[in-house]
């Protein structure tokens, strides 16, 4: 009897070590940066771009429990700072293993959304820890922090696309190599990206424009509140108005009927439009360092008007810490593909280096 109780014991205790934990999405240990919100109380949902999930743990690997609303999303799986796996989600629920057979001792997986929210959320269940794996406190959250407002470009559209199609598909969006992720991780700084492809302040290539979208939790619902108490940054990088250049000359679309009916918006109003949207920001953060840039496609060619647009706008708020910075017009077809996000990159790390102290 006593071998006998003694066996179930010993297989009672296996059982239990080696079954796999699972993490609620929700817990305090797991650190998340971009805008998030929760869906009936169990799923953390990721859809801006860019938008993360770190853990860290002590053990040899972990899995997450994923289900998406469309197939378009892809995510980076990042191990101890490099990439190491791409994930494509699904409708389905499933679990997707992120780490397995790491070497034994103290690990960080990074979950990181390579695609924006158009191509639906993802909704995250938790974490599944492998046998004998333990999750550890997260690292000291970094000190610093940035926000992009931005449209393709910050968002990565077409970044690793070589087929010189300029294609929209999830496949070839990478937010994690634009210029914008490059840069937040070169200072070491916690990074939102609150940015839409196709988007501008006055009008875009959908109804929605930044303006309308750039305070919302779920980008999508009108009625989706952000909370601004929730991250305050350093540094504001507004890189908008590449597609207001463009619409603005197209009475013919539908987007330029609805906003400006049949008469095109003149150099007054453009540059009031531009402003009072600064002002919105800076209205949500008063101490932050704020950088009106543009570029690198055609709004920063020779003799566009545009930077001088913003340069006007900028003028007329007469705040000291609301700066311009244009990045040189590429001169190539498309998006800036994965060479010209990292020379943006080299440039706009430059510009900070050189103007902001934080």
């Amino acid at each position: 009897m006593k071998r006998l109780i003694l066996a179930i014991i010993c297989c009672t205790i296996f059982i239990a070590t080696s079954a796999q934990k699972t993490i609620s999405p929700g817990n305090p240990l797991l650190a998340v940066e971009g805008r998030t919100w929760f869906h009936n109380d169990s799923a953390l949902v990721l859809s801006w771009p860019g938008t993360n999930v770190t853990i860290r743990f002590k053990g040899t690997g972990i899995s997450a429990i994923l289900q998406d609303t469309d197939t378009a999303n892809y995510y980076n799986v990042i191990i101890d700072g490099k990439v190491k796996k791409r994930i494509h989600t699904d409708t389905a629920k499933k679990t997707y293993t992120l780490a397995s057979r790491l070497s034994k001792g103290e690990h960080t997986v990074q979950l990181f959304k390579i695609t924006e929210w158009d191509k639906g959320n993802t909704y995250c269940y938790g974490f599944k820890l492998n046998p004998g794996t333990q999750l550890l406190p997260p690292a000291a959250p970094k000190k610093r922090k940035i926000e992009f407002f931005g449209n393709s470009i910050t968002c990565g559209y077409g970044i690793e696309d070589s087929t010189g199609n300029d294609s929209g598909h999830g496949y070839f969006e990478n937010n994690y190599l634009t210029y914008a992720a490059i840069t937040a991780r070169h200072f070491d700084a916690q990074y939102h990206c609150t940015s839409k492809s196709g988007i501008g302040i006055m009008l875009s290539w959908f109804p929605l424009i930044m303006p309308e979208m750039y305070d919302r939790t779920n980008p999508t619902d009108s009625s989706s509140h952000w909370d601004f108490s929730k991250y305050t940054p350093d540094v504001v990088v507004i890189n908008l108005f590449q597609n207001d250049s463009w619409l603005v000359n197209k009475p013919e679309h539908e987007q330029f009927k609805s906003r400006f009916g049949t008469q095109k918006p003149d150099s007054s109003f453009i540059v009031n439009a531009y402003a009072k949207f600064v002002a919105n920001v800076r209205n949500k953060y008063p101490n932050a360092y704020i950088i009106c840039a543009l570029g690198s496609m055609d709004a920063t060619r020779g003799g566009a008007p545009w930077p001088g647009y913003i340069q006007t706008a900028v003028s007329g708020l007469n705040d000291k810490k609301i700066l311009t910075h244009f990045f040189p017009y590429k001169n190539t077809p498309g998006h800036p593909r994965l060479a010209e996000q990292a020379s943006m990159a080299k440039d706009l790390i430059s510009f900070i280096e050189q103007n902001i102290v934080w």
